[in-house]
């Protein structure tokens, strides 16, 4: 007989593999780039500005996220993020979207005390449990047109941010291009692709999470992603850290 697993004995885990490699891209909205010249000094790049992320920072919706020890500026990023289907390299930018499995909702929550102490981003785009994903996965056939999508950040009832990927500096085609130049993608891979201004480092004054708050980010046709924001010391006492 086959036994029937009831929802709340079931754990609910990321939408990639555990061998999944995350690369994000910096500063590709043209509205963030002009925010992040003006609180950080950052010009828009000319090409793709990829860095990485560990698969075990990923989580999935309604997962609580710690706020790091020593940091005060936790910061939300809403961002498309795109899943590979297939082993990539040397991809051609007319072709490349063929290698697109589908579509998902990434935070690329960071901790932006530790991002900004040196021009290594690694350590601030790698806190524990730091990448909401989710809540599902968009087939590339059933997305839409992947460049006229609006993102939305919410942290309790205010709107963070609002944008389009309209505003894309380099598009989907065009990063997977530039990645698999030098590395092959594989099966499972993870593309973040930026966020859209509005991020808490470029308000006057800057707004950043803290213990308490809830964090929404959605993307238009996939859904919305919802993060609560814990002490560690809350987490550790649930035995989830």
């Amino acid at each position: 007989m086959t036994k029937r697993l009831l929802r709340a004995e079931l754990v609910e885990a990321p939408p990639v593999p555990r061998t999944a490699r995350v690369f994000c891209v910096g500063i590709n909205y043209h509205a963030h780039g002009d925010e992040s010249r003006e609180h950080s000094g950052l010009d828009i790049p000319k090409v793709p500005m990829i860095f990485g992320r560990w698969a075990d920072t990923l989580v999935v919706d309604g997962d609580p996220v710690p706020v790091p020890p020593n940091e005060d500026g936790l910061d939300w990023e809403v961002e498309l993020a795109v899943i590979i289907a297939d082993p990539v390299w040397a991809a051609d930018r007319a072709t490349a979207s063929q290698h697109v499995l589908g579509y998902t909702v990434f935070n690329d929550l960071s901790a932006r005390k530790k991002q900004l102490e040196t021009a290594q981003f690694t350590l601030g785009k790698n806190a524990d449990r730091s990448g909401p994903i989710g809540p599902v996965v968009v087939t590339a056939d059933e997305i839409g047109d992947p460049n006229s999508l609006t993102l939305r950040t919410r942290v309790g009832d205010s709107v963070m941010q609002l944008g389009n990927t309209r505003d894309l500096i380099h598009d989907i085609p065009s990063i997977i291009a530039y990645i698999t130049d030098t590395v092959s993608l594989k099966p499972g891979d993870v593309i973040a692709t930026g966020t859209p201004a509005g991020v808490g480092l470029g308000m006057k004054p800057q707004v950043y999470l803290t213990a308490g708050d809830v964090v929404e980010v959605e993307v238009e046709n996939i859904g919305v992603l919802r993060t609560p924001i814990v002490s560690r010391a809350d987490l550790a006492a649930r035995h989830e850290l």
